[in-house]
């Protein structure tokens, strides 16, 4: 188990829930996309930490730093004894070449160089340690984690691990020597105190209450097409069986993620999840889980 587990972002709750509820411009579907995607990525590359020895290495993930006044991110940083390695996941698929310190793909775009992040974020890390006067090296490296992914003209001497070569090298950093001291999990706490979660609300479109589509989505895939009864919700499309209490709360949580200064109302729930029959069992599950507040004739829960 990893010190600072991976996480889906608030960023992408909220997408993946404004794309099943209205649609999302083309800019915003493709942000989404690569939000999802790399979430994937991150997701595939947990894997081969999770079989890293928890007595001889620590796992980070998903870092948000800021040194400076400036913000970096570290997807995944493995502190162990002697080394600690940031790593920058990518999950590109398909055939990309390398020419003059630069990625492109193969219809020739550019993109933005992986290589260039790494660099980057091991700068600013070593800036974090410095103002903490803790001393290590940092072993950086790009891990490219999807089995599709191919890069010709790739320089040997570049700080790269390819899909091919990602079981060899967890073998081998699992083999390497490595005792956990009291200073490296000063360390690992210092570094989840100063994690400064990113605004999920930066990059989403506009939205309103109004134009997105109600209903209880099924927890599996996502779909409106489920039935409630009087204990289940269940999906039409999959199967996909759930508490009815469940269902209500998980359709809660999405809401005030959208809508942080929403008031939660029996009524509102009733028009949000709307395949629920009665307002009685929603104003009980709302009683039961939330504390009620009175405003003139209303009641609102927080």
């Amino acid at each position: 188990m990893a010190y600072k587990e991976r996480t889906e972002s608030d960023e992408l709750k909220n997408f993946r829930s404004l794309d099943n509820r209205m649609i999302l411009p083309s800019k915003e579907k493709q942000i989404y996309s690569n939000i999802e995607k790399g979430y994937e990525g991150e997701v595939k590359f947990d894997k081969y930490t999770e079989g890293l020895n928890s007595s001889k290495f620590l796992v980070l993930n998903d870092l948000q730093l800021e040194t400076n006044s400036t913000s970096f991110q570290i997807d995944s940083f493995i502190i162990s004894q002697g080394t600690h390695f940031p790593c920058e996941l990518k999950n590109f698929e398909g055939d990309f070449y390398y020419k003059s310190d630069q990625f492109f793909a193969m219809n020739n775009t550019e993109i933005q160089n992986p290589l260039d992040q790494i660099k980057r974020s091991g700068t600013l890390m070593r800036q974090v340690l410095q103002k903490i006067k803790y001393s290590t090296s940092l072993k950086s490296n790009v891990f490219f984690v999807n089995p599709t992914f191919t890069l010709y003209q790739a320089p040997l001497e570049k700080q790269i691990i390819y899909p091919t070569q990602l079981a060899k090298f967890f073998e081998e950093l699992n083999a390497r020597t490595s005792t956990l001291t009291d200073d490296h999990f000063k360390l690992a706490e210092y570094l989840v105190k100063e994690h400064k979660p990113g605004s999920p609300y930066s990059r989403l479109p506009p939205y309103t209450y109004e134009n997105l589509k109600k209903g209880i989505t099924c927890r599996s895939c996502y779909s409106f097409s489920v039935k409630a009864g009087e204990t289940k919700i269940v999906c039409n499309v999959c199967g996909c069986m759930e508490n009815v209490e469940d269902g209500i709360l998980r359709s809660i949580r999405e809401l005030q993620l959208l809508f942080p200064n929403i008031k939660i109302t029996t009524n509102l729930i009733f028009e949000w999840c709307k395949v629920i029959g009665s307002r009685k069992q929603i104003r009980r599950i709302l009683k039961i889980h939330f504390n009620a507040f009175r405003r003139g004739k209303y009641t609102y829960y927080e």
